[in-house]
Parts: structure tokens; C-alpha cells; sequence
């Protein structure tokens, strides 16, 4: 049976000349974080944590501690595979960007024009949704639920067909449905409507999602350890594995197959893995706003891929380490956080078993990562704790 999942919500000049990706292409080796990662392993009972630190281009702290495998002694390294979940957005908006600059798509294209053989029978307030609007979540398209959860799951049964087919299938399906609240009035974290979004670059790019995630973004800034689906091989504990939480709360390692990770059609909405320090190369180099390459869009496009597009209210019930004066747009939450020092681009990513979060700042050109292999309230308080120790160690203040 495959997992049930979808993908956990988040709260929430000219062009440069190419050159290589800010990983360690030279000078020294990045100081290991190890020493300040073991701690968390026994007070949060995380098999497994990876975490990086990005400034001015340069990973200058990086580190992996734990077991791939609870019960296990099975050590992590650093160019171990960890599960991203929802930061997978962003690199589906910044696809967006890539296809947008090449003349391929529009902002303001809309879900009807982009799919005219699927028009007959669209609710209308469907069809005129843009691009934009779905990668925004103020598309008009609710939350995830278990409507959703069955059309996607249903998809998985089609025959024949590859990934795009079954994005296809599910706009099909779910056509007919009125939105929730006009487009463009009101955020809703929506995994449908970035598994809208994805088939919209589809069409545009005539090739699948992973197909164009991977020449893209992964070829383009050498993330060589980037993939899509579980982190691990089948048949191989060669990655950090995702692990349930069993009702006694003892941690059950769940191999990559049927319920390895969410299903693969929701690819666009959160499913990429890749290394820490891979990791942290995307994350320094959207720290970097275009200041390196390689150029993969041009300025205009970058920043309008890190602008705010709409406010969130704020939630009186919001956990501790949640940020204020939260927006959202492009796959980024905009907010401050107690420790930080100005505004901050975050996300947080989850497929039900595994749990990592991104924090970028443009303005200092700092950017840092953190990921573990367990994915609850344990594993978020212990990633929340680590991102404050990293910042405050790290970031530059004023």
C-alpha cells in the first residue's frame, strides 16, 4: 500500500558570467559541525542529522552525525542522500523562472489556456488561475484533504502512462470543482496546485517534471547527489531512511519502495532528496541573488522569485519558532524569526517520515540547511533548535 501522504504542509544589472556552483571548489574544507550535532541525536531521539552553513558563497560549516538506520549502526556522512520534502518548491518555481525567461510560459498564464483540451467542463475561476497565483498558494485551491488524497491515489492506478499523463489525469478530474475563494484574494498552502503548477511547465518545457528539474536545476548547479523519490536505493540502506513512529513511539525504518516516500506524481509539490552539502549549495546560491553564477535566470526573474506576493495572517496558535509577519510567494516564506536579524526566506519539507528545513538571507549572503530522518514534533523542535544555534554562531549581526 502506498503511503497515505501527500506532502506535509508548511506553516509556512546584466547577467553574470557562468561560472562553477559555490560548493568547495576551493580553499579550505568546511568546519565540521559534528561536535554540535551529536547532542540532538539523544535529546530529540533522531537516528540521523545533517546540517551546513553557506556565507558568501562558501559552505563553511558542514556536518552529519547518527545512524541511516535506527538500531543500527549504520554511520551517515556528508555526502549521505536526505529527504527535502516541500523544499522542493522553490526548485519548482525557479523551473518556473528558467521556462518564463526562455520566452516558453507566462507568469500570468492561466491552468485554461495551458490545457484547452481539458477546458470543456472547467469551472471557470479554474481555468482563468495563473501560474503565478498556483506557486503563490493563492490559487482559490484548498488545502489538502482526503478528496484530494483519493484523486491522487486513484492516479496511481492509471496504465500506460507516464508521470505528466497523471498530472494531466488529475486536473481532469478535479476540473469541475469551484474554488474555494477567488484567485489571487486569499493564501491556502495547496500541494494540488503545485501538482497543477508542475504540469503546467510540463506542457511548457514538453518534458516531464523530473525531466526538467534535473537538466535544469540539478545539471545546472552541479547538485550531483539530486534525485526524486526516496533518498535510499532499493534493496540498499545507502541513505538516511525515513522511520514511522509506531504507537509506542520506538522507530520503525521504512526501505525505499511502495511507502518509501509520497507518491511519485506529486514529484513538483516535494519530491526531491539530494546531500547536505548539496543542499546547502542550492541554499548559497539563492543567498547569492545573481552576485555568482551560474546565471540560470535573469535578474528580473530572480527577484521577482524572491519577492513577498501575499501576506499571511498571523496564527495566535502558531508554535514557538514559527516566523512574524509571515508572506509567502514562489516556494519561500518571507518572516523574521526572535534570533535573526532582518528578514528571512525559510521553508520547511516533510514526507511523513523525514523532516529538513532551509533558511536564506540575501542581504548577508548567508544561507543554512538542516535535515534529519524522522519527521514529527520531535524532529521539528529539534531542527528549530539547531537552525537558532547556527544562526547565532554564524550569521553576521546588524
Amino acid at each position: 500500500m502506498q503511503r497515505r501522504t501527500i506532502v506535509a504542509a508548511t506553516t509556512a544589472a546584466g547577467l553574470i558570467a557562468a561560472r562553477p556552483p559555490a560548493a568547495q571548489a576551493a580553499g579550505a574544507p568546511p568546519a565540521s559541525l559534528d561536535a554540535l550535532l551529536a547532542p540532538y541525536l539523544s535529546r530529540f531521539a533522531l537516528p540521523a542529522l545533517g546540517a551546513a552553513v553557506v556565507k558568501d558563497g562558501r559552505i563553511i560549516a558542514a556536518g552529519t552525525v547518527g545512524t541511516r538506520r535506527a538500531n543500527a549502526q549504520v554511520p551517515v556522512t556528508l555526502t549521505d542522500r536526505f529527504h527535502i520534502g516541500s523544499c522542493t518548491k522553490a526548485m519548482t518555481a525557479l523551473l518556473a523562472g528558467v521556462l518564463v525567461d526562455a520566452g516558453r510560459i507566462g507568469w500570468n498564464t492561466t491552468i485554461g489556456q495551458t490545457f484547452p483540451n481539458l477546458r470543456l467542463g472547467m469551472d471557470d475561476g479554474l481555468a482563468g488561475v495563473t501560474l503565478e497565483q498556483l506557486l503563490s498558494h493563492i490559487g482559490g485551491i484548498p488545502t489538502d484533504s482526503e478528496d484530494l488524497l483519493k484523486v491522487v491515489l486513484d492516479s496511481q492506478r492509471l496504465e500506460g502512462v507516464n508521470l505528466d499523463a497523471m498530472r494531466r489525469w488529475i486536473i481532469g478530474q478535479w476540473r469541475a470543482r469551484p474554488l474555494a475563494w477567488p484567485a489571487g484574494t486569499t493564501f491556502a498552502y495547496s500541494n494540488l496546485g503545485y501538482i497543477i503548477a508542475g504540469a503546467m511547465l510540463e506542457s511548457a518545457g514538453t518534458a516531464t517534471w523530473e525531466e526538467l528539474v534535473s537538466t535544469r536545476i540539478f545539471d545546472a548547479l552541479g547538485l550531483t547527489t539530486a534525485g526524486i523519490g526516496p533518498q535510499s536505493s532499493r534493496g540498499r540502506v545507502d541513505a538516511p531512511l525515513g522511520h514511522e513512529i509506531r504507537q509506542d513511539g520506538t522507530l520503525k525504518p521504512i526501505l525505499a519502495g511502495p511507502n518509501g516516500d509520497a507518491q511519485p506524481v506529486i514529484g513538483p509539490v516535494g519530491g526531491v532528496h539530494l546531500s547536505i552539502l548539496d543542499f546547502a549549495t542550492w541554499a548559497g546560491w539563492h543567498a547569492g541573488a545573481g552576485r555568482r553564477g551560474p546565471v540560470l535566470v535573469t535578474p528580473d526573474t530572480l527577484r521577482r522569485l524572491h519577492t513577498k506576493v501575499i501576506d499571511i495572517p498571523p496564527d495566535p496558535n502558531a508554535p514557538p519558532g514559527t516566523p512574524a509577519a509571515v508572506g509567502y510567494g514562489f516556494g519561500w516564506v518571507y518572516g523574521t524569526l526572535p534570533y535573526t536579524h532582518g528578514t528571512v526566506m525559510l521553508h520547511t519539507g516533510s514526507n511523513g517520515l523525514n523532516k529538513a528545513k532551509v533558511l536564506v538571507q540575501p542581504d548577508k549572503d548567508f544561507a543554512m540547511v538542516v535535515a534529519t530522518n524522522r519527521d514529527d514534533a520531535h524532529s521539528d523542535e529539534a531542527l528549530t533548535a539547531l537552525q537558532e544555534a547556527l544562526y547565532r554562531a554564524h550569521a553576521t549581526p546588524g
